[in-house]
């Protein structure tokens, strides 16, 4: 047996489904950000948290791995376009540290593939865009003619 210290389920939402995202695009903001090690130790990752900020699905994450540093010069072209990416995307070019890329809204594409160990369905981000800029209503008109002509 284990104590639970006064737990009261009434207190806490209970936990949501882990189904992957569907395919498609979301607006969404970097919140957090590490380095890790390669599981064969020779290299590391940045491994970059999504957290989708509008929509149906605001709430639910995802997750990029960029490998930066790794004996394969083609996963660290690769890890490198998707970090200008996402660099673009947010409108920051010359990031010292990966936490400047937190909290600043874009555009992640997500796609679905099956995992090779398990054979079940999961994310992959895909791709990256600045979000679009909330567009202004054109002037206001009655019976078409322009207000300054009013």
């Amino acid at each position: 047996m284990a104590h639970l210290d006064g737990f009261d389920a009434r207190q806490v939402d209970p936990a949501t489904s882990l189904d992957p995202l569907p395919a498609g695009k979301y607006v969404a903001v970097v919140s957090d950000s590490q380095m890790k090690p390669t599981k064969n130790a020779n290299g590391s990752y940045l491994e970059l948290t999504f957290d989708v900020i509008e929509g149906e699905h605001k709430g639910r994450k995802a997750w990029a791995r960029l490998n930066l540093h790794n004996p394969s010069e083609a996963a660290v072209k690769i890890a490198r376009a998707e970090l200008s990416a996402i660099c673009r995307a947010v409108g920051v070019m010359q990031p010292r540290d990966s936490v400047e890329l937190h909290n600043l809204p874009l555009v992640i594409a997500v796609k679905l593939k099956r995992r090779e160990d398990t054979g079940e369905l999961a994310n992959e981000i895909k791709g990256y865009e600045a979000k679009p800029k909330a567009t202004t209503p054109p002037a206001e008109r009655h019976n078409d003619t322009p207000v300054w002509k009013r």
